[in-house]
């Protein structure tokens, strides 16, 4: 057996990941080794066609995997790792999606032989529609970070910084991010429907035209701001609307007070 790949941890974002990386062709199930011990999230590997196991020791003694990728919660994260301390001799390289756990701390673990990169992935990846960012430490390799950018790229768009500092701020804003959509899709709907519009129509108008806005965005090349004026007609309606959202700059103040607060929040958690 030749395993390219371990993944520890099988929950919704490790499978979600795992998913799209054989979907698209990035990962032969034969050459993907998970681990997880829920007995229910196995078989959801397996059924994917992968081997997987309980636990770590399972893994084939003759095994030198390309990556291992660590997906579990951060509160077991000194565990889990621990259990691949075999695979730190430099030829294996570790790639984190937890979320507000620093390089160092696997460093601290797998000792300074062991090229390490932490990404910040979002629940958007489930559907290859995610934001991935990526902070490598000294000993990955460009080619290793070609090879799991182009992995991660089943996903969604790929970002790398050269400042794992950042990484509260990409918490606080791609990471969390998605939360403050759903919530502005929620409102949305509930200013459709006290407009009097039904509740099903309201909520398709406010979810397909967040969809859709965001993919013109995407996809035309044009500036967000620039997209903007091309649907505010002077003393129209969307004109009305923005005078209130864009008053005062109301909208940008409000989200740059939760990005703040969603930042400093990571930084708590990673203490």
């Amino acid at each position: 057996m030749t395993i390219r790949l371990v993944l520890a941890g099988c929950g919704n974002m490790g499978s979600a990941m795992l998913s799209g990386w054989l979907k698209a062709g990035k990962l032969a199930p034969a050459a993907v080794f998970v681990v997880e011990p829920n007995a229910e999230l196995r078989k959801r590997a397996e059924a994917l066609g992968c081997s997987a196991a309980a636990d770590a020791g399972a893994i084939p003694a003759d095994a030198v995997p390309t990556l291992v990728v660590i997906a579990v919660k951060p509160q077991v994260i000194r565990d889990v790792t621990a259990g691949y301390v075999r695979f730190n001799d430099g030829r294996t390289t570790f790639l984190s999606i937890a979320a507000g756990t620093p390089v160092a701390t696997f460093e601290g673990i797998l000792g300074d032989r062991a090229p390490i990169l932490r990404c910040m992935p979002n629940t958007p990846a489930a559907i290859g529609k995610g934001m991935m960012v990526v902070f490598s430490n000294r000993l990955v390799s460009e080619d290793t970070k070609r090879l799991v950018a182009d992995l991660l790229s089943a996903n969604g768009q790929v970002a790398d910084i050269g400042d794992e500092g950042l990484m509260d701020a990409v918490t606080a804003v791609s990471g969390s991010g998605p939360a403050y959509i759903f919530h502005f899709i929620e409102a949305l709907t509930v200013a459709a429907e006290k407009a009097g519009l039904p509740g099903e129509v309201a909520k398709l108008l406010a979810m397909q035209t967040v969809y859709g806005a965001a993919s013109l965005a995407a996809e035309s090349g044009e500036e967000p701001g620039v997209l903007r004026q091309q649907v505010t007609s002077p003393n129209g309606t969307t004109a009305a609307a923005l005078a209130v959202m864009m008053g005062e700059d109301r909208l940008t103040r409000l989200l740059t007070e939760a990005v703040e607060a969603a930042r400093r929040r990571s930084i708590e958690l990673g203490k």
